[in-house]
């Protein structure tokens, strides 16, 4: 299961750049409004420790991590609902992706200009914010115009699903903030609007700036707003990231001790990201791969293995399911079993992140 992330913001904010240090693709980044003309894409491994200590430990001959789409879009401006900039292009490519990461300038560069003549993040993520909102409010009120007022049950359901997001739209607030019932959410998923998608919010930082969270106001003027619309913040420092990107693996990790951090931006984004969305891992090792696989949250053991292949859902016996760290510590197979930790679980289990499986299923 892959998942994309929309990488949005003002132009001159840092977007093309962290996109070529996470990806290390080269998009073009330069020193002026709409250098991105085209959506990059970009599929990026998911760094997990966990995955390398099960290739050893199985002695496999490959690993497959998980990945993350990346799509870098262009940076949208005031008037881009209505057609500013390039704002109808890339507003129809956010309606494609899981879920927006919005980078915020949060740093001072007298030789990055700004598009509106200073960095002011709050400001910066309101233009974003409105030039979203108006997109789904155009989008809803072409909808509304259209549907037929039926009195049966299902155009009841859209029709007030329809009046509370317009509501929430013209408060200002994005489409999420609107109270639907899963019904609702059922009934109105088809318009795919841009605001009912979740958004991790990234503060573009100087490398100075990287773990001075409480001292930075900038930092802190994205965090109130986050906090406001209950979603995470993250710190990195795109430039940071470009120098990292040039590294070795071996190269990253020390660079990283000496600077004090634990983990580069990308497994901090990659993280953050799999909580947004409610995503887990769950890993299979064996001599062959050792590979790792992204689910929701609540996943059942019968659809986690369906995810291999829909033959493994349709013919499910059984799972035999331990944690990564359980096997790790028991040293082998054999030995989990003996101790009780390697188990056998049906139907009914849900899995939990980190756990190797092996499927047993009627082919």
């Amino acid at each position: 299961m892959g998942f994309s992330l929309g990488i949005v913001g003002l132009p001159n904010v840092g977007k093309s750049t962290l996109f070529n240090a996470i990806t290390r693709c080269a998009a073009q980044a330069s020193n002026y409004p709409f250098c991105t003309i085209d959506p990059n894409i970009g599929l990026v491994s998911v760094p997990d420790d966990r995955l390398e200590k099960l290739t050893q430990f199985s002695q496999s001959k490959k690993t497959i991590p998980t990945a993350i789409e990346f799509v870098d879009i262009a940076g949208l401006v005031k008037g881009a609902s209505k057609g500013e900039g390039l704002g109808n292009q890339f507003l129809g490519t956010i309606r494609e992706v899981k879920a927006l990461v919005h980078v915020v300038r949060c740093f001072e560069d007298s030789g990055i200009i700004h598009v509106n003549g200073q960095v002011n993040p709050r400001e910066d993520i309101e233009i974003i914010n409105v030039e979203l909102i108006l997109a789904d409010l155009s989008t809803l009120e072409k909808r509304i115009s259209s549907t037929k007022r039926g009195k049966d049950k299902e155009s009841v359901l859209q029709n007030g699903a329809y009046e509370k997001i317009k509501q929430a739209l013209d408060c200002g607030n994005p489409a999420r903030t609107a109270l639907l019932s899963e019904q609702e959410h059922m009934a109105v998923r088809d318009l795919n609007l841009i605001t009912q998608k979740p958004v991790l919010y990234v503060a573009n930082i100087s490398e100075n700036d990287m773990g001075k969270m409480k001292d930075n106001p900038l930092i802190l003027a994205v965090k109130t707003i986050a906090d406001i619309e209950n979603t995470q913040v993250i710190e990195i420092s795109s430039r940071l990231e470009e120098e990292i990107s040039q590294l070795s693996t071996e190269e990253a990790a020390d660079f990283l001790r000496e600077l004090g951090l634990e983990e580069s931006g990308l497994a901090k984004l990659a993280r953050a990201s799999y909580q947004l969305l409610g995503l887990l891992t769950y890993f299979t090792s064996g001599e062959t791969e050792t590979r790792a696989w992204t689910i929701k949250k609540g996943t059942k053991a019968p659809q986690a293995a369906g995810i291999i292949h829909t033959d493994f859902e349709k013919g499910f016996i059984k799972a035999e399911v331990i944690g990564c760290e359980e096997l790790l510590k028991a040293g082998s197979y054999m030995k989990a079993r003996e101790q009780g930790v390697l188990r056998l679980e049906g139907k009914d289990y849900v899995m939990k992140d980190g756990d190797v499986v092996e499927f047993k299923f009627n082919p």
